[in-house]
């Protein structure tokens, strides 16, 4: 079986130590705060920070994946003949997945003994990160590149999200709901429940009233979700905008009911700037979406 790695980039959420410990590279996916750019190894700011300024009124903007970024990566592995599948994020959020498929075509060209498929996830934050956790896993168990490519493929439709976000405003700046919407939501404490849909798009689902129901709500949808789900769960995923205490209220809570651990980090800036401070996002294998 000929030599690969797995890559993904920066919008997958995952922690450093995991990402390290299992030797995924990640490419970096840009954003800028007061017109300075960050997002690189060498220049990122610090996520409370991030999150803080968020809070006092600081509106970040987001990037797509740089072509010569993902460029520089495939490269170095094509250069010592290693094979590269790299797992983007969703096609229907941003141009970073037809970014990394341009820098593959440039390498390939370049290097034709080298192969490297670029799959669009069709999953954000934690989603996509469920996809990379499933790939690795699948790479230590032995399976080829083209194997792990034919799984993801396949069940990427059945990777639930669910989330719920506490300030209408960030969503209606990426153009998620209306201005109107978004006033009258946070007069009458609307909580909405979203997702990403098959075309990797975001999308809400419903409406709840108050915090504590949004996330007992999210909690239900997974039960729903999974009900009748001929696969297996070993893992859940959870995201959160800076809010770790509901972060770990949701983990136990489906530790208490689904007999899973929950693999719990921080939503990156990329994500986070679109849905702003305490959000909580729940991802799973279930049926389609």
């Amino acid at each position: 079986m000929k030599k690969y790695v797995i890559t993904t980039d920066s919008t997958c959420d995952l922690p450093e130590s995991f990402t390290k410990e299992n030797n995924v590279d990640v490419i970096p996916v840009l954003y800028s705060v007061n017109d300075v750019v960050y997002g690189t190894p060498e220049s990122n700011m610090d996520i409370k920070e991030f999150y803080d300024a968020m809070r006092n009124g600081i509106m970040p903007t987001t990037m797509a994946c740089n072509i010569e970024d993902c460029k520089t990566v495939f490269e170095k592995y094509a250069k010592d003949n290693i094979d590269v599948l790299h797992l983007a994020f969703s096609s229907g959020l941003s141009s970073t997945y037809n970014n990394a498929v341009i820098a593959a075509n440039d390498i390939m060209e370049e290097y034709p003994d080298c192969k490297i498929t670029v799959i669009d996830t069709l999953a954000a934050s934690m989603g996509e990160g469920l996809l990379v956790y499933k790939a690795v896993n699948l790479k230590k168990d032995g399976k080829t590149l083209e194997e792990v490519a034919t799984y993801i493929e396949e069940n990427k439709a059945n990777v639930i999200s669910r989330f719920t976000v506490d300030d209408l405003h960030h969503l209606h700046r990426g153009g998620r709901v209306s201005k109107t919407t978004a006033i009258v939501g946070s007069l009458i404490n609307v909580k909405p429940i979203l997702h990403v849909d098959e075309e990797g798009l975001l999308k809400s689902l419903e409406n709840t009233r108050g915090r504590k129901k949004s996330l007992s709500r999210i909690l239900d949808m997974m039960e729903e979700a999974t009900r009748d789900y001929e696969g297996t769960n070993d893992m859940a995923f959870l995201s959160h905008g800076d809010c770790e205490e509901d972060a770990k209220y949701i983990a136990s809570e489906i530790e208490k009911r689904f007999g899973i651990k929950t693999m719990i980090n921080i939503l990156g800036q990329t994500i986070g700037t679109h849905t702003g401070p305490n959000l909580i996002a729940l991802f799973f294998m279930g049926n389609k979406r």
